[in-house]
């Protein structure tokens, strides 16, 4: 009966992300009737499934932290593409879609991923432990890359408004890139032990899945190939049902900055699902990687790719956050700070980032 589950599964995460994709030649550009969004919602969803089960597959070959960083790079750059993509279609409006996007992928990725992590993983196993070591690189890094990126044009002086002057953004693209590079060489060779699982006396754990023999190199490229098909999926169907999303938002007179909460929480799906489980299996140190390498690379790779765009896209590129996102920012880098440093948490640190979450959505919906 095992295997004949492990039969049926392998068969639909390799049908799901060809689907995807399919229908996402099918639909594109076009308006869609509400049936067709259903449709489109549904193998939406379970390209987000697919998703996560090809990256553990590929995750279990390379390893970690390996691994967490082959899913979160991939998502967020098909997420670059998408908030180009929705730039370049979006006029006025879109000025400030990348500030958007990335400030909502930095509050789900350090509150939402870490609070849910931390709750599950402690609930779970009494405690949940990680190395305070790298996730306080991580956080150090996420914390500068947000303050250069989202903070600093609110107080420029060179442009009106919360935008970079031409060399200002150049010098924050190029000190993005240098920080994530620096900062993925660090995980994965010069201090990768920083970044591994850990039990609870402090030694490296070993995970379940040694036990089981780890896939060969072919059905690992096999399931790369079929995770890039199945984030493309996921990315280009939520463009295609966003018209359908910004006209409910509109219609319910919220503000245009929830379109970005609600893409980036369709498209951050796979890493929060992929984290709960690392956390249910006490890997608590792979949610950790999971949720602030997709927080650094969102802006790592955001920022440049869109100050890029910007000479040739029209009209402003607004970075600069408001008053009260810069007092939920700076929030969540004392509490995350907070919860980093003991190295081991309990549900009630778990419980604050998520009360910070609920209160970052609550204000984007009621500002």
């Amino acid at each position: 009966m095992t295997d004949r589950i492990k039969a049926m599964a392998a068969r639909w995460t390799v049908a799901v992300p060809v689907l995807a994709v399919v229908l996402l030649v099918l639909t594109w550009g076009r308006d869609l009737p509400g049936g067709i969004v259903v449709v489109v919602t549904l193998v939406l969803a379970g390209a987000v499934l697919a998703a996560v089960h090809h990256a553990e597959v590929v995750a279990h070959r390379v390893g970690e932290p390996f691994g967490s960083l082959v899913l979160a790079v991939a998502v967020t750059v098909i997420e670059v593409a998408l908030i180009v993509t929705l730039m370049l279609d979006g006029g006025d409006k879109s000025a400030t879609l990348a500030r958007d996007t990335v400030f909502a992928a930095v509050m789900i990725t350090c509150n939402g991923i870490v609070g849910i992590s931390l709750l599950v993983g402690s609930l779970r196993h009494k405690t949940a432990v990680f190395n305070s070591e790298g996730t306080g690189a991580a956080l150090a890094t996420v914390t500068t890359l947000a303050t250069l990126s989202l903070v600093l044009p609110t107080f420029t002086t060179s442009k009106p408004g919360p935008e970079f002057s031409t060399v200002q953004l150049t010098f924050a693209a190029v000190a993005s890139l240098s920080l994530y590079g620096l900062f993925v060489a660090t995980q994965t060779v010069r201090h990768r032990d920083y970044f591994l699982p850990v039990a609870k006396q402090g030694e490296p754990s070993k995970p379940e899945e040694e036990h089981a023999e780890a896939p060969s190199t072919r059905t690992a490229l096999i399931s790369a190939g079929l995770l890039l098909l199945a984030l493309v999926g996921v990315v280009g169907l939520a463009k295609g049902v966003s018209p359908t999303i910004e006209s409910g938002v509109e219609a319910a007179g919220l503000g245009h900055g929830v379109v970005g909460v609600i893409i980036a929480l369709l498209v951050l799906l796979p890493e929060t699902i992929a984290a709960v489980r690392a956390a249910r299996r006490n890997h608590v140190q792979t949610s950790m990687n999971l949720a602030l390498g997709s927080a650094m690379a969102s802006i790592g790779l955001t920022i440049p790719a869109v100050a890029l765009a910007s000479l040739w896209l029209p009209g402003a590129l607004v970075l600069g956050l408001g008053s009260t996102h810069m007092v939920l920012l700076a929030l969540t880098v004392v509490v995350s700070a907070l919860t980093v440093v003991p190295g081991r948490a309990t549900p009630l640190q778990g419980g604050v980032h998520l009360v910070l979450l609920a209160a970052y959505l609550e204000l984007a919906v009621n500002p």
